[in-house]
């Protein structure tokens, strides 16, 4: 039968497409996987939550339940305990604002504008941080409810049972949360060595071939300054996966495990992180060295110099790309091959402090490249040989 472009549309479709991510994200340790995971919680805490409301209590607006329990479900245990205590004191001062205003204006066009205002104005508070927009909601929902109440006996027992619909929501979606496959995202802070050691690797090996043959043009050396001055965004990125991984051990019943209790701290890869930011920092110094290589200079006087700096650039690609791979269940072998790539990459350092003092080369002249390129070369050195230190006295801790 001919293809006519509508495989894969409509219901059967979307469950086979739905079907194979489920397959992938159960496969693979991953960002899917965890998004999977989420969402069983989700559902999970949800259907609970309305069991309690809708079938035990029997409440008029059960929907209230099952929505703050997926509403404070995050990433980790330790925002859902904040997130859940920050959303029922925005919905309790919601609900406070309208049944105050309520019972002593009545339920008028200008008792929801006050109430608008001020729930409005309460949204604000900083300590309630992002749950803030909750008190507008809670107290347009709760205006709605006393509304459609026919005496104030069930009108204050009906703004009464948002808070406790809420807090029995919040209360179940914590539990599910803490009890079923609770979040340890220590892997966040390994992600986030590998990604910055990539983007060095990735970096250094287009640079050490063409120092090498020496075609230092400008399009060329402003190529490589404007990739390393992007690297601020995922240098943030990282720190963020390292203060998530940090986040995800307070309050979490899996940090009693003892595979896991290496990881209530995060020494290691906050020192790791360091490092690479700062190599990172002055791979972009080196950048711009090289960006302000001279036309006029003798690239034939000068390219055993270029040569030594190229093998230099080569070991730091080396080192970086085993970072890049970095991997807790083989960190001790990982770390005997980085302690020999680091002393690869000082002795390759060492021969272009060398190379440059047989040269004669004009390191002080302020208009020409080469003593920043030796001085970040040193730099970079020992930058390396921290890293590979770090993580060999992390793992023999």
């Amino acid at each position: 039968m001919a293809d006519d472009g509508t495989a894969g549309r409509g219901a059967p479709g979307i469950l086979a497409r739905a079907a194979r991510w489920c397959g992938r994200a159960v496969r693979e340790a991953d960002a899917e996987r965890n998004t999977l995971l989420l969402i069983g919680k989700s559902t999970l805490a949800a259907t609970l939550a309305w069991l309690v409301a809708y079938d035990l209590m029997d409440a008029p607006s059960p929907a209230f339940a099952p929505f703050s329990a997926v509403t404070i479900m995050y990433v980790t245990v330790y925002q859902s305990v904040v997130q859940s205590l920050r959303y029922v004191g925005a919905v309790a001062a919601g609900v406070a604002v309208q049944g105050v205003f309520g019972f002593l204006a009545g339920p008028d066009l200008l008792t929801f504008v006050l109430v608008a205002v001020i729930a409005l104005a309460l949204s604000r508070a900083r300590v309630l941080g992002a749950q803030g927009p909750q008190v507008a909601t809670a107290a347009f929902f709760a205006f709605s409810t006393y509304v459609s109440a026919t005496d104030p006996a069930s009108r204050a027992g009906q703004l009464g049972q948002i808070v406790l619909l809420v807090l029995i929501g919040c209360a179940i979606g914590t539990a599910v949360n803490v009890t079923v496959a609770p979040p340890l995202r220590y892997r966040s802070a390994e992600y986030g060595v590998r990604v910055l050691a990539r983007t060095l690797h990735e970096l250094t090996a287009d640079m050490y071939p063409v120092v090498r043959e020496g075609g230092l043009d400008a399009g060329t050396t402003a190529g490589w300054r404007d990739r390393a001055a992007r690297t601020g965004g995922l240098i943030e990125q990282a720190r963020a996966g390292l203060d998530t991984a940090m986040e995800s051990v307070r309050y979490n019943p899996r940090r009693l495990v003892r595979r896991h209790r290496r990881h209530l701290t995060f020494e290691g890869y906050a020192s790791v992180l360091g490092a690479l930011e700062r190599t990172l920092y002055q791979l972009a110094s080196m950048t711009r060295s090289l960006d302000q290589w001279q036309d006029e200079e003798d690239a034939y006087v000068y390219q055993p110099f270029l040569d030594r700096y190229a093998a230099f650039l080569e070991a730091v690609s080396g080192t970086a790309l085993t970072l890049s791979t970095l991997d807790e269940t083989t960190l001790p072998q990982q770390t005997e091959r980085l302690a020999r790539l680091a002393g690869e990459a000082e002795d390759r350092c060492r021969e272009v402090v060398e190379e440059a003092a047989a040269r004669a080369l004009p390191l002080a002249d302020p208009a020409r490249p080469y003593g920043v390129l030796v001085v970040e070369a040193t730099r970079l050195s020992e930058e390396v040989r921290y890293t590979c230190d770090t993580l060999r006295s992390w793992v023999g801790a």
